[in-house]
């Protein structure tokens, strides 16, 4: 899968992923209008940034974030590889921790147990931190302290209904699909999948769905996965949806390699940059027919400047509404038909400017993903 993991590189970056590989990453270019609050005294902090891996672009796109943070805030910035690791994120986390500076946190949690720990690990570090989309339900900031400032996520109900609409209605509501969930262990994909299944069975009976394989967000596992499906079904798959792009990208070319890309149609979340590609190119005679679109570096952005408002004293979490303890941020469905009013949000210089208008606008209310609503989603009933 050499010729996958280039083609991923390439749409973010040869900047980008060189930054995602290494460990810690230094900034003390902050701009120029930028002032803390009397008091605050950036050299105490650290600000630190925990992705699942460094292979889906989506968390490369999260690297992409902090980074534009740390310059704007005059941060200097640690960036957690988890490769995939639960017991990885949560002892590279205690090590940053153990470096005598408080912490200013956002995660991107591997599996929801993983919130627990870390959070708990933030606190007796006299840290803060946000979540985003992995935690336990029952598991609220408002219940555990002020230094648990946020759990953040796009719905993961909606992304995967909207997914489900578009690739039903590309096969005229007849034909099997296969599923590629992300890590079993997760809300977001728990939700996504609730959401694509609820959607099928509501609404288009003439859809079969044959098989589920979690593919862990990773494009080279969705490429294996699909490879195995094909193997087993063959050209009985007629539609694949994946809980994100990066394991879209994976199963296309495991569909491309099998001389199947053109007979099948694909529905997905995160509308990546090169799954713009692909929908603009017309790959496999136009196999992409649904995404959502949110971005990585606004995720990353929203949580590191929330937890620093906190740190800096400039809120008090405990006095915040639940909508903004437990928020939900703006997705939006997107097609080959509307695709082309998403492109500016790719451009070079897209994550500073967006952390430009963050720290205008504030964290609950900067375009294209404003806050919409307050967690946690409730499951459709099946």
């Amino acid at each position: 899968m050499k010729t996958l993991f280039q083609t991923t590189r390439r749409q973010f970056g040869a900047a980008a992923v060189a930054a995602a590989m290494i460990a810690s990453l230094g900034s003390t270019a902050a701009l120029a209008e930028f002032a803390h609050p009397e008091g605050f005294n950036p050299d105490e902090w650290v600000m630190v940034a925990s992705v699942i891996n460094t292979t889906n672009p989506y968390m490369i796109s999260n690297i992409e974030g902090a980074e534009a943070v740390s310059k704007a805030l005059g941060i200097k910035l640690e960036i957690v590889n988890s490769n995939n690791s639960s017991q990885t994120s949560i002892s590279n986390i205690l090590a940053i921790l153990a470096s005598g500076k408080k912490p200013i946190m956002f995660v991107n949690t591997v599996a929801s147990s993983d919130a627990p720990p870390i959070v708990d690990a933030v606190g007796r570090a006299r840290g803060y931190v946000s979540i985003w989309w992995n935690k336990p339900d029952e598991f609220k900031p408002q219940n555990v302290g002020d230094h648990f400032v946020a759990f953040q996520k796009h719905p993961g109900v909606e992304s995967g209904r909207c997914g489900a609409q578009a690739l039903a209605d590309a096969l005229g509501g007849e034909g099997s699909v296969v599923m590629l969930p992300g890590v079993q262990d997760s809300t977001t994909s728990q939700t996504r999948v609730a959401g694509f299944r609820a959607e099928i069975a509501e609404n288009y009976p003439g859809i079969k769905i044959l098989e589920e394989r979690p593919s862990n967000w990773d494009p080279q596992l969705g490429a294996r996965n699909a490879q195995d499906l094909i193997v087993k079904y063959g050209d009985e798959i007629k539609g694949v949806w994946a809980a994100d792009d990066g394991m879209q990208i994976g199963a296309m070319q495991a569909f491309e390699n099998a001389g199947l890309l053109d007979k099948v149609k694909f529905s997905s979340d995160g509308l990546y940059p090169k799954t713009l590609e692909d929908i603009i190119s017309g790959r496999g005679g136009n196999a992409i027919v649904g995404e959502t679109f949110h971005r990585g570096y606004m995720a990353s952005a929203i949580g590191l400047y929330t937890t620093y408002l906190a740190a800096s004293g400039q809120i008090t979490p405990s006095e915040l509404p639940d909508e903004k303890r437990e928020s939900l941020f703006k997705l939006s469905c997107v097609t080959p038909q509307n695709y082309e009013q998403y492109l500016q949000y790719d451009e070079p210089g897209a994550a500073d400017a967006f952390v430009a208008r963050l720290v205008e606008a504030g964290p609950w209310d900067t375009q294209p993903v404003p806050l919409v609503g307050a967690g946690p989603e409730v499951l459709p009933n099946m």
